[in-house]
């Protein structure tokens, strides 16, 4: 990958039907080539750091999913299955290909998605941190923080007590977002929460190279629900981080990139091109 810069740039392109997509680019599209970094539903500020530190080595986009952070959000898109098609729609757009796509939590769950429906071969390979997306097999459970509150969802999602975000702090302003954020998550992750019952089955057709990472103490998404999803990929290779959560590239981000390295460069490009 080229090396970038980490200047950012926010813009809203038109998707096909009327979608419209808030955009964050880091550096320069000069080689037709990058990552894609789609977010959770902590929003688009959780991927900032690591977003950031991705445009070191390449050109990258963080959307806002519609909805979140006040953007607005069509009712005919509802679910990821949209997401996945307008995010390919955007790599159409932008005219990117050998696109790493690395998705947080339900971000991930796009990902997957994406790959699934990649006919244009845009994609090259997938990150996913902490993904969500496959059902748990019993007793493994997804946490849905509408109904842990945003104490206890603090509590599972961070190893480190200090980056546990407390609500008392946040003013009404902030703590509307939030709540417009759930909002919006719950529409997107629908019911069961967070998965779709049916896509383990159909992850034997994704053919890229696909990096799952789990935080080792994530309460949200359980480290063995997240070896269930990385057995799940034909191409798969499976980190564990320690002493982190469900945001392992906040917590332990030279662990996170240390992977993603090793990752490319022994399962992505193993030739060094």
């Amino acid at each position: 990958m080229t090396i970038s810069t980490s200047t950012s740039t926010t813009r809203t392109i038109d998707l096909p039907g009327g979608l419209a997509v808030t955009i964050q680019e880091f550096g320069q599209n000069t080689e037709g080539t990058g990552v894609l970094v789609l977010h959770g539903g902590a929003g688009p500020r959780s991927m900032a750091g690591f977003a950031t530190d991705m445009s070191q080595h390449a050109y990258v986009v963080v959307p806002t999913h519609p909805g979140f952070d006040g953007t607005p959000r069509p009712e005919s898109t509802d679910t990821v299955a949209d997401l996945a098609t307008a995010y390919l729609d955007l790599l159409d757009a932008l005219d990117l290909r050998g696109i790493m796509v690395a998705g947080s939590s339900v971000g991930g769950w796009i990902a997957a998605e994406m790959a699934l429906r990649d006919n244009a071969a845009r994609i090259s390979c997938l990150t996913l941190l902490a993904s969500t997306g496959i059902a748990p097999e019993p007793p493994l459970q997804l946490a849905n923080p509408a109904e842990l509150g945003p104490v206890r969802t603090g509590e599972l999602a961070f190893h480190n007590p200090q980056l546990r975000p407390d609500p008392a702090m946040l003013g009404p302003e902030q703590l509307a977002v939030l709540a417009a954020n759930q909002r919006t998550l719950a529409v997107y992750a629908g019911d069961p929460f967070c998965c779709d019952p049916k896509l383990r089955g159909r992850l034997h057709r994704v053919t890229v190279p696909v990096l799952v990472i789990a935080g080792e103490q994530d309460g949200i998404a359980p480290l063995e629900y997240e070896r269930a999803l990385a057995d799940s990929f034909p191409h798969a290779t499976f980190r564990a981080v320690p002493e982190a959560g469900h945001f392992p590239h906040i917590e332990q981000p030279a662990a996170v990139f240390e992977a993603i390295g090793d990752f490319v460069d022994t399962k992505v490009n193993p030739d060094g091109r």
